[in-house]
């Protein structure tokens, strides 16, 4: 699987050992060691759909203190889904890889939005995260709350899934543990605030039903 990388990098819940090779990160891309080039504002970019991810349009909301949010949208076959993504109280997992990639942990949540409709978001999202149930009774929440751990800066796109250090470009990966009491689970979360793109993708296809009944409670 192409995000098998990303999974040997990050242990379970709440476990984030010493990353070695930070770049390869997002991709087998060869790059360990460096760090990302430069002036990434210089790369043109366009969004690049692949079977495993579901994206949307994200737009900068005003921050609150040092939380940073967006909202997104996702239109799709006469519906729009919208929620809020927060990211804050991140910090430097500690060693000195992560500082130089900008390997960073912490909190965050996605918030509800009123008026969403978010029937075709999930029917896309089912497909993509290769869930196999959809879920019936989700019980709503105004907030899901996961902790992440984002895999460093200036990561461009690759086709057919995952990113690189080569090309630089905007994205920023990371990988989000959601749930608890037994339905924990993981997904990557990825944004793009210059070309205004997100993406739900695939950590692993076990995963797949635990996360949509999780996000269905809050998209």
């Amino acid at each position: 699987m192409k995000y098998l990388i990303w999974s040997m990098i990050i242990g379970p819940m709440n476990r984030f050992p010493l990353i070695l090779c930070l770049v390869a990160v997002a991709s087998a891309s060869g790059a360990c060691g460096q760090p990302a080039m430069k002036d990434p504002q210089q790369t043109k970019e366009t969004y690049i759909s692949d079977p495993n991810s579901v994206g949307f349009d994200i737009e900068p909301l005003p921050g609150n203190g040092s939380a940073h949010q967006w909202l997104a949208t996702y239109n799709s076959r006469g519906k729009t889904a919208k929620f809020r993504i927060e990211l804050s109280s991140s910090a430097p997992l500690g060693d000195k890889e992560s500082r130089e990639f900008h390997i960073v942990s912490g909190d965050g949540r996605l918030i509800a939005e009123p008026g969403s409709d978010a029937s075709v978001l999930l029917a896309d999202l089912k497909k993509a995260l290769e869930a196999k149930t959809m879920p019936t009774k989700a019980k709503r929440t105004n907030s899901l709350q996961f902790q992440f751990v984002s895999f460093g800066k200036n990561q461009s796109q690759a086709s057919g899934g995952g990113f690189n250090a080569k090309p630089p470009g905007n994205w920023t990966p990371m990988k989000l543990f959601i749930g608890e009491g037994g339905q924990e689970a993981e997904v990557f979360l990825n944004l793009n605030p210059v070309i205004k793109k997100g993406q739900f993708s695939i950590k692993d296809e076990e995963y797949g039903d635990t996360v949509l009944a999780q996000l269905a409670r809050v998209l």
